[in-house]
């Protein structure tokens, strides 16, 4: 896969396999983590290379590859407008087998990430650490084969940051999906299966 901004090449021949459970990006400020996540989500589209999950391609049949990926960005401001709740009505649409509304695991969640309060404002009005909440409550109940969290534990308060790691250490642990985790911070008791170091030049 190659992929380049106007200002610089990132992606140069790259190749990876990223396995079920947990896999680790890191690297240097600029170099990449984000937007080999957006490119993975098919929110960029790289100059050359395929992306494949299942046996599905991102350039053979687009929308059925998304289907198995859930990417939110942490800074979109799509869903400003929506609560909680109706923004998980748009990945219900979007993903069939999501939790549904009065699902337990849903509530539990919610309770966990401290966002019961919160829960029937629209999402503009929350925090960035409550914003990053609501995108790791959706990540935690997705059926996807591919889960992309950028960043995951910024702005977020100790006892969430815990609660978290607990929660996508058990996800990941079932080995059904590929969770793709970007971090600066301690990962706790998360124990990678796959750690992957981007150069800082490609």
């Amino acid at each position: 896969m190659c992929f380049s901004y106007p200002q610089r090449s990132l992606f140069s021949d790259f190749s990876i396999d990223f396995p079920a459970g947990l896999s680790l990006i890191q690297g240097n400020d600029g170099c990449g983590k984000t937007t080999l996540l957006r490119l993975i989500a098919g929110d960029l589209i790289a100059e050359s290379g395929e992306f494949i999950v299942n046996g599905v391609s991102l350039t053979a049949d687009r929308a059925k590859y998304q289907q198995q990926v859930f990417w939110a960005d942490p800074l979109t401001e799509r869903f400003d407008q929506l609560n909680l709740h109706d923004y998980f009505d748009t990945l219900r649409a979007q993903h069939p087998g999501f939790a549904p509304a009065k699902a337990p695991e849903l509530a539990r969640l919610i309770t966990g990430f401290g966002l019961s309060e919160h829960q029937h404002k629209p999402i503009y009005m929350l925090s960035t650490g409550s914003k990053r909440k609501v995108w790791l409550t959706a990540a935690l109940l997705i059926p996807a084969s591919v889960i992309l969290l950028d960043l995951p534990f910024a702005a977020l308060d100790r006892p969430s940051i815990a609660f978290a790691q607990q929660q996508i250490k058990q996800a990941a642990s079932l080995r059904q999906s590929a969770w793709l985790l970007t971090s600066y911070d301690d990962l706790g008791e998360l124990v990678p299966v796959n750690e992957v170091q981007l150069p800082d030049e490609p």
